[in-house]
């Protein structure tokens, strides 16, 4: 099989997916045609595409890719294979799962003692001796940002984002994020990525914002983050010749690679000193925001990174209940009921519960591959996770050999 025709293969192979679950395909910018077809096929089953997986698999040695490119679909192959069993009903293990799902990655429970050390250093930075939940709750109360602020506030941080990174990494002129609000869905933003260099970024509005999480959300859905990635990825590697990049699929490698690209996109973009950043910006619309120690506390709740993956393995792994796994929430993140059942609303879904450990060891695997650079040097080093198809078996041998 020549590499056109096993491309093709792969994207209607993934396509497929999406009859199955709506929603496992995020993107697609391929041509209109081929995701027609597959629309008005007869319903897929599952066990079919398992071993159309499989079968592809055995064919990517002889298609003619080069070395990344067939890493990239071999890895994004696997994850498929485990995905039409789970439809199939078979019966993974959810450890097992999410190593399938993200190449190779192997999850296990935190360390309750580097938990106790993060809620020593808040308890040191937030002001009173009573009860460091009270105190983390008060905290953030005091960072709500007006419901009249939000949307001023998300052009003002959108536009000084986009200005930094088309400094380094120019965009097509073409390029635009629309943002909107919704409702009644469990994750906090979601970028919609259209094709053509645009995106639509949905902020849920039954969330409270808050001035030292924005930024990041920005960053995360937009500049430098997902909306740079994809226009990034569609102009050089699709418009390359690369057209298994104009997909963009659930449970995936791809997945994790994008969520830790993200998660570091505002520090990467900005430095260290984001929080002096935004404060000026957030002076500019009349909000009192105290970036240095907003910084510190950010740098002190990074260490329960762990819990909400914690969270996952406790009720798909150990058995958990819905109501033991929110007191496991409340107390290592500190997090109020309504926040730990939100959380576990995404947790809970069928299609999303694997899907925390994109953003546990996504960030874990992307930070330490991205402290290799010169602190001067991270948005630089950024770029390649933008540009190219990496995936974690790929920076995990770079780290190696570093």
């Amino acid at each position: 099989m020549n590499t056109s025709a096993l491309v093709e293969q792969y994207l209607r192979l993934g396509l497929a997916f999406d009859r199955l679950e709506p929603g496992f395909v995020d993107a697609f910018t391929g041509d209109p045609s081929l995701r027609r077809e597959i629309e008005n096929a007869p319903a897929p089953d599952p066990r079919a595409l398992a071993r159309q997986a499989a079968w592809l698999r055995t064919e990517l040695p002889g298609a003619g890719l080069d070395k990344t490119r067939t890493e990239f679909i071999d890895s994004a192959l696997t994850a498929l294979e485990c995905s039409a069993r789970k439809f199939a009903g078979d019966d993974i293990g959810f450890v097992d799962e999410v190593r399938s799902y993200f190449d190779d990655v192997d999850i296990e429970m935190g360390d309750p003692e580097l938990y106790r050390q993060s809620h020593a250093d808040l308890d040191a930075l937030l002001p009173g001796t009573g009860d460091l939940a009270v105190r983390y709750a008060a905290h953030r109360r005091s960072e709500e940002i007006p419901r009249e602020k939000i949307a001023d506030a998300v052009s003002a941080f959108s536009g000084a984002l986009r200005e930094k990174v088309r400094g380094t990494y120019p965009l097509p002129d073409a390029e635009v994020v629309e943002f909107e609000v919704v409702s009644d869905k469990p994750w906090s933003g979601f970028n919609y990525y259209l094709g053509d260099y645009r995106s639509r970024v949905a902020i849920n509005g039954d969330l409270t914002q808050y001035m030292s999480s924005l930024p990041h959300l920005i960053a995360h859905e937009a500049y430098p983050g997902h909306h740079t990635e994809h226009c990034r990825k569609e102009q050089f590697l699709v418009g390359a010749g690369q057209h298994e990049q104009s997909i963009f699929l659930v449970n995936t490698p791809q997945c994790l690679m994008a969520e830790g690209l993200a998660d570091h996109a505002l520090v990467a973009a900005i430095g260290p000193d984001w929080g002096t950043w935004a404060q000026e910006i957030y002076a500019d619309l009349g909000l009192r925001f105290d970036g240095q120690r907003a910084e510190a506390i950010s740098a002190a709740t990074g260490g329960l990174l762990g819990v909400r993956q914690d969270a996952a393995l406790l009720l798909h792994d150990r058995g958990g209940d819905q109501d033991s796994v929110a007191a496991y929430l409340r107390t290592w993140l500190l997090a109020t009921d309504e926040r730990a059942r939100q959380m576990l609303r995404f947790l809970s879904s069928p299609l999303w519960r694997a899907y925390i450990s994109t953003y546990v060891e996504g960030y874990r695997l992307l930070g330490t591959w991205l402290d290799v650079a010169p602190a001067a040097d991270r948005l630089g080093r950024f770029g390649r996770l933008l540009d190219e198809p990496l995936t974690p078996a790929a920076l995990r041998a770079e780290l190696a050999g570093d």
